[in-house]
């Protein structure tokens, strides 16, 4: 099997990271996985990227089963109608990417058109969610060739999870947003509805890339310096596990108001730390993040946004219980084994 991603597949994202396990899992379990890192830019496939691409599929020998990771399809605009013929293709799609928010409305029905014509020309498509499966068969691929796997939820190890609301002595609660500084996770929306709540103890460590979109980076730390919460709210980069691990055992409440996800790992190891969550109803958030869990409200609308938070500080017994109702609700979550199996067996299933 082939599995080919766009870029280098160590990269710090859910799907990036989706892919990664998928892959250490297959060939944990014996199978022979190669991994194709596709240069170029992505999901607007340059030239580099479509030449890439076109090379990638014709060295594979005939009836070659290969995963393209869905970021990576529109490379594939030239080639895959022809390539599809003679190798197994699969589509690995974590949400569509004419979805994403901060992206020219052109630009939006550009990528819808492209993947709408490439969808149905792949054996068949893996996604993470219902609501994923919903989108691509609304756009006409065949039902029977979609097929949901979650992924796994990395669980903390004995005592690593927050086992009650810490700050419910008055001291400063600690948020933690966990996510790449891009437009669609919706930082700029929470940093405006944290400014109401300045004369509340708070902090906010944001963690995940600032690399990915500089304009987003720089507009949001504007907003952070407009209302003077440089001391209280830290854009901290990407992190190592350990440090990872210890901002997850710190934190007494997770917040991302996205505007979509087509899973929300982040959400879902949020609430294996037993923290109480705080999204919105994009996209499959709801399908992850159960009411007992967590405050979910309308993406993009910050007052709705301010009054969860607000509530969620002011309101220990809340906390409390939003935080039982995670724990409680990762316990059902698969583990990355398990995920990796079905991922396998349905791979194998669209494969044949």
């Amino acid at each position: 099997m082939a599995m080919i991603v766009p870029g280098a597949l160590d990269q710090f994202t859910g799907g990036y990271l989706f892919d990664r396990r998928v892959v250490d899992g297959l060939r944990a379990s014996g199978r022979s996985v190669r991994v194709v890192e596709l240069p170029g830019a992505y999901p607007d496939a340059d030239a580099v990227a479509r030449a890439a691409a076109a090379d990638a599929l014709h060295a594979l020998p005939d009836g070659s089963l290969a995963v393209i990771d869905g970021l990576a399809l529109p490379g594939f605009a030239d080639c895959l109608e022809d390539e599809a013929r003679r190798l197994r293709l699969l589509g690995f799609i974590h949400h569509p990417l004419s979805l994403e928010t901060g992206i020219a409305p052109a630009m939006a029905e550009r990528m819808a058109g492209i993947e709408h014509r490439l969808w149905p020309m792949l054996r068949g498509l893996l996604c993470p969610s219902a609501h994923t499966a919903r989108c691509l068969a609304d756009a006409g691929v065949d039902a029977t060739r979609i097929v949901v796997t979650p992924p796994g939820t990395e669980r903390p190890p004995e005592g690593g999870d927050r086992q009650t609301a810490r700050a419910g002595d008055g001291g400063t609660l600690r948020l933690l947003s966990i996510g790449s500084i891009v437009p669609r996770k919706g930082h700029r929306f929470l940093v405006e509805a944290l400014a109401g709540l300045a004369a509340l103890p708070w902090t906010l460590a944001c963690i995940g890339s600032l690399e990915r979109d500089l304009t987003a980076v720089a507009a949001l730390r504007a907003a952070i310096d407009t209302h003077g919460l440089g001391d209280r709210i830290t854009l901290a980069g990407e992190q190592s596990p350990d440090a990872l691990a210890a901002a997850w055992r710190e934190a007494d409440v997770f917040v991302l108001p996205s505007s979509h996800e087509g899973y929300g790992m982040a959400y879902a190891e949020a609430m294996a730390h037993g923290l109480p969550v705080i999204g919105t109803t994009a996209g499959a958030i709801p399908d992850t993040v159960p009411a007992a869990a967590g405050l979910l409200v309308e993406p993009g609308d910050v007052d709705a946004l301010r009054d969860a938070l607000h509530r969620i500080m002011v309101d220990h017994a809340l906390r409390q219980r939003l935080s039982d109702g995670a724990r409680q609700a990762a316990a059902v979550l698969p583990d990355w084994p398990a995920a990796v199996g079905r991922w396998a067996e349905a791979a194998d299933r669209l494969a044949a």
